[in-house]
């Protein structure tokens, strides 16, 4: 790769992720959200990992700490999930917002100050965030590692 583009990467990468994370924190407000905001983040980091290559790349995550990450993740959606469930009787039913006055004890813990009251919609958008950044980080890891070796049988 050129120089130029060893130098531009890294800050242009930098840029793109904080893009992603806005994206992912006002996801309840304007238009984007969990998805796109991951996919902005690994982005940056494929970016990085492309211009400098996967052992010199800035951003250099291992295959087992992507593992867990999404493992925990996954959890941590379930978790969302399940404490609508257990608190109103419906999974993923937004707490915060207590559309039908069914979960008064757990509404305080999830209602921040925020002018549009968006309950457990944002922590839902950095916990899809997150999943979505690491999966597609994830596959193209598995890429750029790839060696090309034949399978004999």
């Amino acid at each position: 790769m050129s120089t130029i583009l060893k130098i531009f990467a890294f800050p242009a990468a930098i840029f793109i992720m904080c893009l992603g994370i806005l994206t992912v924190l006002g996801g309840h407000i304007t238009p984007g959200g969990g998805f796109q905001g991951g996919a902005m983040v690994a982005a940056g980091f494929i970016f990085c990992a492309v211009v400098y290559g996967i052992e010199r790349s800035p951003f250099q995550f291992s295959h087992e700490f992507m593992s867990a990450m999404e493992s925990i993740v996954a959890l941590g959606y379930v978790g969302l999930g399940l404490c609508g469930l257990l608190f109103s009787g419906f999974f993923l039913y937004n707490l915060g917002v207590d559309l039908y006055g069914v979960s008064h004890a757990v509404s305080g813990f999830f209602n921040y100050p925020d002018p549009t009251d968006a309950g457990i919609i944002p922590y839902l958008n950095i916990v899809v965030g997150l999943k979505v950044m690491v999966g597609l980080s994830a596959i193209v890891i598995t890429f750029m590692e790839f060696r090309g070796e034949e399978v004999t049988e």
